[in-house]
């Protein structure tokens, strides 16, 4: 018989909601559906969720279905001691007919619960406990097209992978939001099985009726600029300035301009590229490794004129005397940084002042 607790947590939103409502069924087996409950845990409110949570669980099952409780965000629940104990405690009250699910949305490539202790004691009562990973690149495609199966969407060789591609699933920064990716793929899939009824969905098919929606990561963006791909850079930052601030993406360019040209002012006297590491408190090799890389496509001068450049970026963002202030002209300003520091056009003419 499955113990009806569980823990599920992971980046995809989609299986993370599909995951409790298989436990429900599960647990009914062929007797009455559990009625769900969900609950939102909330940090200021925890202990009279806590108790709402006990009245539905706790109460045995006099006719019918019982109730599937399914918490969100349970971590806002155990903050304070008192009411982290009565939420474990409450594990063991969970009546016959009953059944209690925690759902933690964790950042991509978390390995573990959030909340390890109550993770542990579901497990260790016999619970459910289990990772949910969105999945990215070939694993994603191949989702789409088992998805689109069960849907009667049939697709051709290639299509998949550009709809998986569309949406952004072979962003491969570690900061690319996957949480809503699954769930985006249904809602394209919804569209195309009204398009081609009958028939399979092409390339062009996807293209024609899937926007591009890459991920707008912030780290991409730094890194296409720090390799010169000024190309890529613009379509980024496009993408980026829809959710981030313009202040904060100049943060990120100004911090890795800087990364890059210390870099090459320590690498000239370390002994290695982990002593160097070391001293700009960078521990991860891979990390150091690929700024090395990227270091060897500037100038050190180069590199300072960008970072005079992004000063006149910043004083155009924030409004400036005698700067123009419109969307427009702070968007433009951006691209011209781009174009002149990042791309290899203008990458060649340091200004004079930053030869010195």
């Amino acid at each position: 018989m499955t113990v009806p607790l569980a823990y599920f947590f992971g980046d995809d939103d989609l299986e993370l909601d599909r995951a409790a409502g298989r436990f429900g069924r599960a647990l009914a087996g062929d007797g009455e559906p559990l009625e769900r409950w969900d609950l939102l845990g909330s940090r200021n409110d925890a202990a009279t969720l806590i108790g709402e949570l006990h009245g539905r669980v706790a109460t045995p099952v006099m006719f019918g279905g019982g109730t599937m409780a399914v918490v969100a965000n349970p971590g806002a629940l155990a903050v304070r001691t008192e009411d982290r104990d009565a939420l474990l405690e409450l594990l063991a009250l969970v009546a016959p007919g009953n059944a209690l699910v925690f759902v933690e949305a964790a950042a991509t490539g978390a390995k573990e619960a959030g909340q390890k202790k109550l993770a542990e004691a579901i497990r260790s009562a016999g619970g459910t406990v289990r990772r949910f990973e969105s999945p990215k690149e070939g694993a994603l495609a191949a989702w789409i097209d088992s998805e689109g199966r069960d849907r009667g969407v049939r697709f051709v060789s290639g299509a998949a992978k550009e709809l998986a591609t569309r949406i952004g699933g072979f962003v491969r920064e570690g900061d690319a939001e996957r949480r809503d990716q699954t769930r985006r793929a249904t809602m394209e899939l919804d569209k195309l099985a009204l398009y081609r009824p009958d028939a399979p969905v092409s390339i062009e098919d996807v293209r024609a009726l899937v926007a591009e929606a890459v991920p707008g990561s912030a780290w991409a963006l730094a890194d296409a600029v720090a390799e010169r791909d000024g190309g890529r850079a613009l379509e980024l930052f496009d993408t980026l300035i829809q959710t981030m601030p313009e202040p904060v993406i100049v943060v990120v360019l100004h911090r890795r301009i800087r990364e890059l040209l210390e870099l090459l002012d320590r690498m000239a006297a370390a002994g290695s590229l982990a002593e160097a590491g070391r001293a700009m408190r960078i521990t991860s090799a891979y990390r150091m490794e690929r700024l090395a890389t990227q270091a060897r496509r500037w100038r050190p001068a180069e590199l300072i004129a960008a970072l005079d450049g992004l000063l006149e970026v910043d004083a155009t963002v924030k409004g400036a005397p005698d700067r123009p202030t419109s969307e427009a002209h702070r968007r433009l300003a951006f691209s011209l940084w781009i174009a002149d520091h990042v791309g290899t056009s203008g990458a060649r003419r340091p200004t004079a002042a930053s030869t010195r």
